[in-house]
């Protein structure tokens, strides 16, 4: 279909959105309409057969680290938490990550989010080896060639094991190249307006591995260029323990003391937050995307997430690293953070449809976006369609409780600004046997 042709989605099974009972018509990459009980109040050009669909927003990442790909279950990190995990794989990436390797993990990172039913990604890169400095470019192409939106987070380390911190030194870059790059790709890539497919955040990956100067002077970069911040925060308690040792003060007091507390920040983690620091965030309207698969896996905590709500924080998803997942799949996700909200608060607390909202409106408010993450009149057409066929489903009363309850893992169709991006559960002239070998292959030097 062309993009000015309006196509209505229509019957499908349930829809997450109020007064779309019989589906929706989309025009331009823009939800037009949603469809009432007595059928469309306008015209359309063509219907799609949704019948048998459950109908979500594109589910949004907040936080990710798509070259960890290629260490996925590494043999010699599993089963460790947060700081001996990150001393064992950092001199792997650093000897072993070049910008052929790189690329692929892009690509398979970006194409399993695009399978689970993600439609917008960020990508919290921090890692940028002496081949690869264009790092941040090559993921605009990977997301465009998929059709992806993405928001950008041009990261840094620049404090080493020689200098206190916990990272490799040849993933670091000095202060002066970061910042000039951080001009370069805010001019390049950064859209905020409407339906755009690139935004850009600046992100020093967290206080253990950058310094106070890096800290501040992109804080005022941000604030120039009127983008978003991002950061690890508040993961482990070993990352408390280390902010009052070297800082005297804990996270969010640093964060407050190098000019962090904005509206425009979003926090990776953010589980080891008190009742006083959740205040002070929320009203600085900061966000927090929570990780619970990572979360898990590491042993780092339950994120907080009813208290963080509670206090004015707006909570989003993210599937972390895919080595500390291990897996790039935003429906997973979902389910874990309502699984582990039960756990935490009771069965009652932590509804699927909580899940699901964090999943997309939550996501697009840490990424300061209010054009995605719900179906609504003048939304961006971001959809995931899902089908019930699975052997998994069968008996499944409510079918938006089926897809976190009974675990969806795979889109049938996604689209993404009107086009279909996903059809019968593949990326639309994508050879994915090509891709699992080629990445297979560069994933081995990594043993």
């Amino acid at each position: 279909m062309s993009l000015s042709q309006r196509l209505w989605l229509r019957d499908p099974i349930a829809v997450l959105a109020d007064g779309a009972e019989r589906g929706l018509v989309v025009s331009d990459g823009v939800i037009v309409e949603l469809v009432g009980r007595s059928g469309p109040q306008s015209a359309y050009d063509l219907v799609f057969d949704a019948s048998r669909h459950v109908i979500i927003p594109g589910l949004v990442n907040a936080h990710h680290h798509f070259f960890q790909t290629l260490t996925r279950a590494h043999p010699r990190a599993i089963n460790k938490k947060l700081f001996p995990w990150l001393q064992t794989l950092y001199p792997i990436w650093g000897r072993e990550l070049n910008r052929g390797a790189f690329r692929l993990a892009v690509r398979v990172a970006l194409a399993e989010l695009l399978m689970s039913g993600c439609t917008t990604t960020t990508d919290h890169l921090f890692v940028f080896p002496a081949d690869m400095p264009d790092a941040v470019d090559i993921e605009v192409e990977e997301a465009r060639a998929l059709g992806m939106r993405m928001a950008l987070t041009r990261g840094a380390i620049d404090l080493g094991f020689e200098d206190g911190g916990i990272a490799d030194r040849r993933l670091m870059q000095d202060h002066d190249t970061v910042l000039a790059d951080c001009e370069r790709v805010i001019s390049l890539y950064h859209e905020p307006q409407a339906g755009s497919f690139t935004t850009v955040a600046l992100a020093p990956c967290a206080p253990f591995n950058v310094t106070r100067r890096m800290m501040v002077e992109t804080a005022a970069l941000a604030a120039k260029h009127d983008c978003r911040l991002h950061t690890h925060l508040a993961e482990t308690e070993d990352e408390n323990d280390y902010c009052r040792q070297q800082f005297r003060c804990t996270p969010v007091e640093y964060l407050e003391d190098c000019g962090w507390l904005s509206n425009r920040t979003w926090l990776a983690h953010g589980v080891h937050f008190n009742e006083d620091e959740m205040r002070l965030l929320g009203g600085h309207g900061v966000s927090v995307c929570h990780c619970p698969t990572s979360n898990m896996l590491l042993a780092s905590g339950m994120c907080r997430t009813v208290e963080l709500e509670a206090s004015g924080v707006s909570v989003g998803l993210g599937v972390d690293g895919s080595a500390s997942n291990d897996s790039s799949n935003m429906m997973e996700a979902v389910r874990h953070a309502m699984l582990m909200g039960k756990l935490r608060y009771g069965a009652d607390a932590v509804t699927h449809l909580d899940a699901l909202r964090w999943g997309t409106r939550g996501s697009a408010e840490c990424l300061g976006r209010k054009d995605i993450g719900t179906i609504a009149e003048g939304s961006q057409a971001d959809l995931a369609l899902f089908l019930l066929d699975d052997l998994r489903f069968s008996g499944a009363g409510d079918p938006l409780a089926a897809l976190v309850l009974c675990g969806a893992h795979s889109a049938d169709r996604v689209m993404v600004a009107g086009h279909w991006r996903v059809v019968d559960g593949q990326p639309v002239d994508f050879d994915l046997a090509r891709l699992r070998s080629m990445h297979g292959e560069a994933a081995k030097t990594f043993l």
